[in-house]
């Protein structure tokens, strides 16, 4: 890889909070937005430079692809041949392979529209990259708002049958990027139901209620408030890295899929999006390797994740939304991360 080609892109508001972006992995870089005193704050963990993320944490705010998390044994059916992807996750496939879109360079171009800041990211993954058919032509709108939302449109078309599975992969915490644990922000998931996993982290196929289990979020909770307790769907992923079934008037409809506040900052994050599915994640395999921005090592459960997408596994699991992409057809899909303020 030419580090030359390694840049970053800065997106500010009226306000002059600020999002920037490389074109490496399309990763966000770092999120600066206001505190209940005004005062702006980065939110995600990450690195100061573009090619230290060549190096460091592959997935700190990343865009993946084709496949966001896992397929079993990296086995891929389509239309009775069989595709074997990389098993780079034990026997699984995860989030499109070492060489998925995470590390990729995109080209990239800044546009301005209605005063929004955008970064337009375009991307052709080529028939067989990463045992995948089909070319993908893949498009990615990052848009930074004046009201603080970070919009990602996502859209993409193939000239075979294949499967397509888009999300984004930022580390949040909103109280201070990373230097203290996440368990005392409250996060609410608009979910009744939840896919549970075996030993390997791969979907059983069923769906299951989330009632008088750890895994409801309905109300807003403490992270921390159940990630000891000895259930099993817990110990299987070391705490919370599972998939949640949102509840969704209507498919493809702009839902609000979870809600997190931090009290001592008084940040707020909203997401919405359009995805069945959504992943949360509360850092139980970060152990301090890695060092990022400040000389920060970020320890186990000093961030979360909440990656919208459609269900882990799913072209094993006929029962789930079908992630399969035919020619002709494009695939859109759009998530907002909206950062407010509760006084």
């Amino acid at each position: 890889m030419n580090s030359k080609q390694l840049k970053s892109f800065s997106l500010t508001n009226q306000h002059g909070a600020e999002v920037k972006i490389t074109n490496y992995g399309g990763k966000v870089m770092s999120i600066k937005v206001p505190d209940r005193q005004g005062q702006l704050g980065d939110v995600v963990l990450g690195y100061e430079q573009p090619q230290a993320y060549i190096d460091g944490n592959p997935f700190f705010g990343a865009l993946i692809g084709r496949y966001g998390n896992r397929i079993d044994q990296g086995r891929l059916t389509l239309n009775n041949q069989t595709y074997q992807l990389p098993q780079n996750d034990g026997s699984n496939h995860l989030h499109g392979g070492p060489g998925g879109f995470h590390n990729v360079i995109w080209n990239a171009e800044v546009t301005e529209k209605a005063g929004a800041q955008s970064l337009q990211l375009t991307y052709l993954s080529q028939d067989g990259e990463m045992g995948y058919p089909g070319n993908l032509q893949v498009q990615v709108l990052y848009t930074w708002t004046d009201n603080h939302a970070l919009r990602i449109d996502y859209r993409a078309t193939s000239d075979k049958p294949t499967v397509v599975n888009l999300t984004h992969h930022s580390f949040f915490n909103l109280k201070d990027a990373g230097q203290s644990n996440i368990l005392n922000h409250r996060l609410m998931i608009n979910a009744d139901r939840f896919t549970p996993i075996n030993s390997t982290m791969i979907p059983t196929g069923e769906i299951h209620s989330v009632e008088g289990t750890p895994m409801d979020f309905q109300p807003a909770k403490k992270i921390g408030a159940d990630i000891d307790q000895s259930h099993q769907q817990l110990q299987y992923a070391h705490g919370f890295d599972h998939n949640w079934v949102l509840n969704r008037s209507q498919n493809d409809s702009m839902t609000l899929a979870a809600r997190v506040y931090e009290p001592t900052t008084g940040r707020q994050m909203e997401v919405y999006t359009t995805e069945p599915g959504l992943q949360f994640y509360a850092g139980n395999f970060l152990d301090g390797s890695d060092v990022g921005k400040e000389g920060v090592a970020y320890q186990q459960r000093s961030a979360f994740c909440l990656e919208t997408q459609h269900f882990p596994d799913s072209p094993h699991h006929p029962n789930f939304p079908s992630t399969v992409l035919q020619p002709g057809d494009t695939f859109t899909s759009t998530t907002i991360y909206h950062f407010s303020v509760r006084k």
